[in-house]
């Protein structure tokens, strides 16, 4: 799927009114295929980003936001709606309903393009148990498919939401924050996985990433934000430790890295608002 800004800006999705603008004027051009990593220091930008390209947030009325030459936004709601099925946000922490089979909540990966009908038969006869089985274990979760999402750790919940992408059957993948719970080994499996699934399928992948050095390894493109600006859009073998340093500056600890947090039984996590599918 291509994608196109053109002076876009955007507030923020939780931003109070006349706050500033999360994104300010921003241009970019990506093509189908394309795998793309967006980094920055906090408050960036990154997922405001995400939310537009979801076409879970409006630009300003003066900007232009195009996937595939269509302004979704010019689009009435059922057409957009369809435009929105062809795409896959990965929030950073998934809405999963606590009751849920691990199996059905990666098949719900499918929903967007089942029936109402088959989704709902879905929920009480999981209606592809290998395909399932499958994308879990390209994330080393197969042996809790018929867990309860509630008995997860929080790194093995971020890997189910990441394993529906690969049942989505969609053009676009937009990932937040993919890696923020798991540890070292499984976030370079996941990563990993990602990347390669994406471009075997010829699938356009846009993911925010706090780990700069896994976005320089296995990204070839490179986006910069800082402060809702374009900082660089770059090969990332061009992005020096300079332009890095000037990234995040005021916010070194950032780009030195913490410790991922350990993939381990986590409380319940806090509902969170899908904002499309």
């Amino acid at each position: 799927m291509r994608l196109t800004l053109a002076s876009v800006s955007a507030q923020h999705p939780s931003a109070r009114p006349g706050a500033p603008a999360a994104l300010r004027a921003l241009n970019l051009s990506i093509a189908p295929g394309e795998q793309v990593a967006v980094i920055g220091p906090s408050g960036a930008g990154k997922t405001t980003l995400l939310h537009l390209l979801a076409c879970a947030l409006p630009p300003e009325t003066t900007a232009s936001l195009t996937l595939d030459g269509r302004a979704p936004w010019q689009l009435g709601q059922r057409e957009r709606q369809a435009l929105r099925s062809a795409l896959f946000l990965a929030p950073q922490v998934p809405p999963l309903p606590p009751r849920q089979r691990v199996v059905t909540a990666v098949l719900a990966g499918r929903l967007p393009r089942m029936s109402l009908a088959a989704s709902l038969r879905s929920l009480f006869y999981p209606s592809d148990i290998p395909a399932a089985w499958a994308a879990l274990d390209r994330f080393d979760l197969a042996e809790k498919i018929f867990e309860r999402v509630d008995r997860l750790s929080g790194g093995e919940r971020q890997r189910v939401g990441l394993a529906r992408a690969l049942l989505s059957d969609t053009r676009l993948w937009l990932v937040d924050e993919p890696l923020s719970a798991l540890d070292p080994r499984r976030s370079e499996l996941a990563i990993s996985t990602l990347v390669e699934e994406a471009l075997a399928r010829g699938v356009t992948l846009v993911a925010t990433l706090h780990q700069v050095d896994r976005a320089l390894a296995h990204f070839p493109r490179i986006i910069g934000l800082r402060d809702g600006a374009l900082a660089f859009d770059l090969p990332a073998a061009e992005v020096s430790p300079g332009l890095l340093a000037r990234l995040y500056e005021s916010h070194e600890h950032e780009l030195s890295g913490t410790a991922p947090m350990p993939d381990e039984p986590a409380a319940a996590a806090a509902p969170v608002v899908m904002h499309c599918r």
